[in-house]
């Protein structure tokens, strides 16, 4: 038997671990090769991606295809608009471009593209404000205030038929009584009509989505494309929100119907956001809402006081009647009127009520009838009623 001296047990050692090392200096390498292998074909298939989308989406399409950008809308909505009417290939490419080119004159109107354009050819037209040469260069401007309702939006149209033969309230009221149409957004825009599509007794389906904006609107333009421009922007604005409203269990068209009523009954910020706790938390109770504004869409009126033969009308837009939140929404909700649904503040004050000085907009809230009542008097002596 051999006995190995000290020397030979420290060179032992110190060959296991240069053997040790070199095998992690393998396996190092190996890993940093295969990740830089894997970047190089991540970084490859990016820019063949990103190349792409700076591609026409059909560089022999001949045909032309009309996009309306409203005044206001950001890049993002634009990117959206183009991306859903399959002008670009990817709006986000599309905002990560003009980001980075630091484009931000782009122009509110209709344009005319062509799908065998270039993102740059896009681009440039967006910053010319449309093809000047092009029959359908925008006429006219459609505003959509917040909280009208839809009779209220044919009114307007009513009034620029001289600047669009399309623009009349009769066939605005038709199309938005017809369900053919209707099934075709909703099939363009799932998760944005998907619960109003499901809605029962609507008067119409679309009340509450078409956002308030101004839209551009050319000579000969369809009020079937101007509609769906109205549509398109409240999905793009929606975006944001689609999480939470899953998240919160709410579905889209119980968060703009509360989002109406909000708009008509508060005026601040704080306010409407008190005002959405103070519906929900009658929702959670089962109490009816008792919305002056419910009665008065069901009597398709505008009233300073309501009788009770009024608040008595036999709909199932009456909320004084009927609990829950009604067939939809009653106008057309702000933005800041959606968030407050979907952020309230003071449930827990356990507010069921709340009225409004009519001549300086405070709002008062009670968690009792008998409180309310002394509210409403207050407000009643300081009005002169």
């Amino acid at each position: 038997m051999t006995t190995q001296t000290p020397n030979d047990q420290q060179n032992d050692k110190k060959e296991r671990r240069n053997t040790e090392k070199k095998m992690v200096n393998r396996i190092v390498l190996w890993i940093v090769g295969i990740m830089v292998a894997l970047l190089a074909i991540i970084g490859f298939m990016g820019y063949r991606y990103v190349d792409s989308a700076l591609q026409p989406v059909d560089k022999n399409a001949k045909s032309e295809i009309t996009v309306s950008i409203p005044i206001g809308s950001t890049n993002k909505d634009i990117a959206s608009a183009l991306e859903e009417k399959h002008v670009i290939k990817s709006a986000t490419v599309f905002n990560y471009y003009v980001k980075f080119h630091n484009y931000t004159d782009f122009q509110a109107g209709s344009y005319q593209f062509s799908q065998a354009e270039t993102l740059d050819d896009i681009i440039n037209k967006l910053r010319q404000g449309g093809d000047a040469g092009s029959t359908k260069t925008a006429v006219t401007q459609v505003l959509v205030k917040e909280g009208i309702t839809i009779d209220q939006i044919g009114d307007s149209l009513n009034k620029l038929t001289s600047k669009n033969k399309n623009l009349t309230k009769t066939a605005f009221l038709k199309l938005m009584k017809n369900q053919a149409f209707f099934d075709q957004l909703e099939k363009k825009y799932p998760a944005l009509l998907k619960s109003a599509g499901q809605a029962k007794d609507v008067r119409y389906r679309l009340e509450g989505y078409l956002f308030p904006a101004t839209y551009a609107v050319s000579k000969n333009e369809s009020l079937e494309a101007l509609v769906e421009a109205m549509v398109a922007k409240t999905d793009s604005v929606m975006q944001t929100y689609y999480g939470s409203i899953k998240k919160q269990g709410y579905s889209v068209q119980e968060v703009l119907t509360l989002a109406s009523l909000v708009e008509r009954e508060g005026v601040t910020e704080q306010d409407r956001r008190t005002i959405a706790g103070v519906f929900l938390n009658r929702l959670a109770i089962k109490m009816p809402i008792q919305s002056d504004i419910t009665v008065m869409y069901a009597l398709n009126t505008h009233k300073t006081h309501l009788t009770n033969k009024d608040t008595s009308v036999d709909s199932p837009y009456n909320l004084y009647k009927n609990t829950g939140y009604g067939p939809g929404p009653f106008n057309q909700p702000s933005l800041q009127s959606i968030r407050a649904v979907l952020s309230p503040i003071d449930r827990d004050q356990n507010y069921l009520y709340f009225v409004a000085n009519l001549k300086t907009g405070e709002v008062l809230y009670a968690t009792t009838r008998e409180q309310h009542d002394i509210n409403t008097a207050k407000f009643a002596k300081d009005n002169g009623q």
